[in-house]
This record gives structure tokens, sequence and C-alpha cells, in this order.
């Protein structure tokens, strides 16, 4: 009996963007490849270059597609506040989207629907005095601490959910409190004092910083 062979199904560029979003959240955005997304979808990877030229323009329609469906807050005037409260949405957005951290730190891909945060904090800048290149190094510098604070906090969470003792826990136990009187003194508290959530004052002490 012989085995019928056609044409794989036809698929769409939405099919294709909800493909790989499943992929990156299992497996990361190292885990896409045109291959992989081929058998999520059931097609071919010739099939998927129909419609995307390659894995960098896949990311950038994974992340404009998330930025349009953010709603964007209110943002106070005065300069500085405003700074912070669009570091503090930037902040909340790209959590709810971790992957996007991977994509966004490497800077080459841009997404236009999320240029609103730099375009914000880059002109709150330059009202509160600094010149237009200053403002986008105090834009950097906010998102380089906002992405280290995101990433930091994930790995974290995903080590308490795992479970057990951790080396820090070991190490905190041995202290010596001779040579480490005040680390030794908050020894036991070190996992619940690192859990809370500083990224407000944070981001705050930055732009404080960075103001003239």
């Amino acid at each position: 009996m012989s085995t019928r062979t056609g044409r794989p199904p036809k698929i769409s560029r939405a099919e294709i963007v909800a493909a790989a979003l499943r992929v990156i959240e299992e497996e990361g955005v190292g885990g896409l490849t045109m291959r992989r997304l081929a058998r999520e979808v059931g097609s071919t990877a010739m099939a998927i270059y129909h419609h995307v030229r390659d894995k960098e323009e896949l990311l950038l329609l994974l992340l404009d597609d998330y930025a349009a469906g953010i709603p964007r807050p209110e943002l106070p005037e005065e300069p500085g506040e405003r700074m912070v409260a669009t570091a503090t949405a930037m902040r909340e957005a790209v959590s709810g989207c971790a992957w996007a951290v991977d994509v966004l730190r490497a800077d080459d891909l841009m997404s236009v629907g999320a240029l609103w945060y730099p375009e914000r904090i880059v002109d709150a800048a330059v009202r509160a005095g600094l010149t237009l290149e200053e403002a986008v190094d105090a834009y950097r510098i906010i998102w380089h601490y906002t992405a280290g604070e995101i990433g930091g906090r994930a790995a974290a969470r995903k080590r308490r959910q795992e479970g057990g003792d951790t080396h820090r826990e070991r190490v905190f136990a041995e202290l010596d409190a001779e040579e480490f009187p005040r680390l030794s003194e908050v020894a036991g508290r070190w996992e619940e004092l690192t859990a809370r959530d500083t990224y407000a004052k944070g981001v705050r002490a930055i732009v404080n910083g960075l103001l003239p």
C-alpha cells in the first residue's frame, strides 16, 4: 500500500508567530530554529520562509505583537518622575515576557512598538536639562539596570521553585562572624531580605543621580 504524499498544509503568518511563542516559552529563545518551528506547525522550513525572512524577523514580529497588547500608563509631567514611571512601566511590561529580555539585550533587534519607553525616557531627560547624548546614556543605564533586575529575580525565583539548599545558604551558614560581622547578623534573613522588591528605590536613585 503506497503512502500518499503531497504538499504540507498551508500555514498563516499568525499561526507561525503563535507556534514560535510556544517554542520559546518551552525551550527559550535559543531553542527556536526554523526546523524546530516547522515541526511545531507540521510543515516545512521552506514553507515558513515564505512568511518570514529569518529568525530575527520572527522575533521582531513576536515583540511587536506583545508590545501592541500592553496598555500604556498615564505619565506625570515632572521629568524625573516621568522617567521613573516610564522605567517602572517598562519593567512591568518586560517582566510579563521574560524571553524578551534575552532578545532586547542584543540591541540589534528593535521592536517599533517597544520604542514608546525609550522615547519617553529620553525626552524627559532632555526636558530635565540633559543633552540628547546624555539622555540616551541615561536610558541605556536605566535599561541595563532593568534588564539585570528582571533576569536576577527570574533566576532567583526558579532556584526557589527547585527547592533544596543552595550554595549561598551553605556559605552563609558557615560565615565567620569576626570576619563578616554584618553579613553574619543577617545570614538567617538573607533570602527574605533579598527577595524584597527594590526596583522602584533603585531606579529612583539612578534617575536622581543622572539628572542635573
